[in-house]
């Protein structure tokens, strides 16, 4: 069996998994790795034997072995030893030999994301440990989706895992107050899952498509459960009308396709169909959240039949009013391309400006992929030049780094 095979089963049972662990042990950390050991067993012992018939159930007993020998070792915890050694089958609802269900898989996995986006860690670290020990997304991809060196973002996890060991976190779900905020670290979490899946940051891939369409069916399933939350329809909204752009987002070779070059005619027409209707559905409930705002952004392209017909005086506004409410680094960046497209490529360059005196975007190869684009747009090519030059330095996907080469190459051909 292949590894992607074996990635492609985890992906499914981890949640499963890690549940089952934590209601015998009780931290997420120890629990985590031992559910990777288990992970990284399979990957051997499948490829030889092939998958078993329960894979979960195996899996589970592979990881609780593996924290029963971990806690033996442990001297200082010889009393959690008794406790995950005694344990019985029926404290976790769980037995090794039986047929475990497959129905339910996303609503375990949303109660996962509710367990573990702990009060006692800041919403960025809830959402980054939760996409780390729950989705298996990688340190790297989180740290992309959050514009930060991977080194921060394996640090930050670190520390998450520490702080939840020192306060004692027991992961039970939310009292009814306190509801809302973990609600809005599980959104979140399911957007940093898109987002990872929507645009890989690194290999030959340009998406993945498999991680996006689970973090759609987490959000649509949520939305099911709280219809009448407008941020969690706008993140629905917003993930259908991104995602509809999928299949033209690579040519036949695998070769990226910048949003101005692709193919229209094989944008999926049902997932922007519902992407609208349910942002049409939404909006004139009068809060507008970060989620609507993108979707509405995001409806705006879906609707143009040609870049060259896009309403860019409509994006520019919705980008001011997603300023506004939640101003990030990427947001900034497409409001310059937006601006630059109805203001001029000196207006957006302007807006770029401060980036380069964060350390973190300086690092970062979006912050000169768009200021080539805007370079090159404005005619200042030995400055394009320079700027694309960098961020393919910067950037660890292949195909991008391949089509920035290819915009590089571009300029050094005479203009006629």
């Amino acid at each position: 069996m292949s590894a992607d095979a074996v990635a492609e089963v985890w992906r499914r049972e981890a949640p499963h998994v890690l549940t089952a662990l934590l209601r015998r042990h009780g931290d997420l950390g120890e629990c985590e790795d031992a559910a990777q050991e288990a992970a990284e067993a399979a990957t051997v012992r499948w490829a030889r034997d092939g998958v078993p018939d329960n894979p979960r159930g195996w899996l589970i007993r592979v990881a609780s072995r593996r924290l029963i020998d971990r806690v033996r070792a442990e001297r200082a915890r010889a009393g959690r030893e008794v406790a995950v050694a005694t344990a019985q089958p029926g404290d976790t609802g769980l037995s090794p030999g039986a047929d475990l269900p497959e129905s339910g898989s996303a609503d375990d996995t949303l109660r996962l994301f509710l367990l573990c986006c702990h009060p006692s860690l800041t919403r960025s670290s809830q959402v980054a440990l939760t996409l780390h020990a729950v989705a298996g997304v990688s340190a790297d991809r989180i740290a992309a989706a959050y514009l930060v060196p991977e080194r921060t973002m394996t640090q930050r996890l670190t520390r998450a895992r520490a702080i939840l060991r020192r306060s004692g976190a027991r992961f039970e779900l939310p009292a009814q107050t306190d509801l809302p905020d973990r609600l809005a670290a599980v959104l979140d979490t399911c957007h940093l899952m898109f987002t990872a899946g929507h645009t890989v940051n690194a290999g030959a891939s340009v998406h993945d498509p498999g991680l996006a369409g689970e973090a759609i069916r987490l959000t649509r399933i949520l939305h099911r459960a709280v219809p009448d939350h407008d941020e969690v329809a706008g993140a629905l909204s917003l993930m259908l009308l991104t995602h509809a752009r999928s299949a033209a987002r690579a040519d036949a070779r695998g070769e990226l396709v910048p949003l101005a070059e692709q193919d229209r005619g094989r944008w999926d027409g049902a997932a922007i169909a519902e992407g609208i209707a349910i942002l049409e559905q939404v909006l004139p409930r009068g809060y507008i959240g970060r989620y609507q705002l993108e979707a509405a952004i995001a409806a705006v392209h879906s609707e143009a039949p040609t870049w060259e017909s896009t309403d860019w005086r409509q994006i520019v506004v919705l980008y001011g009013m997603l300023d506004r409410v939640a101003p990030s680094p990427a947001v900034t960046l497409n409001r310059a391309v937006a601006v630059a497209m109805v203001a001029g490529p000196a207006e957006g360059l302007r807006l770029t400006l401060p980036l380069l005196d964060d350390p973190s975007m300086r690092r970062h190869h979006r912050t000169f992929a768009v200021r080539a684009h805007l370079l090159e747009m404005a005619g200042d090519r030995d400055a394009a030049r320079e700027s694309y030059r960098r961020a393919a330095a910067l950037t660890a996907s292949l195909p991008e780094q391949r089509y920035l080469n290819s915009r590089l190459r571009s300029l050094d051909t005479p203009p006629p």
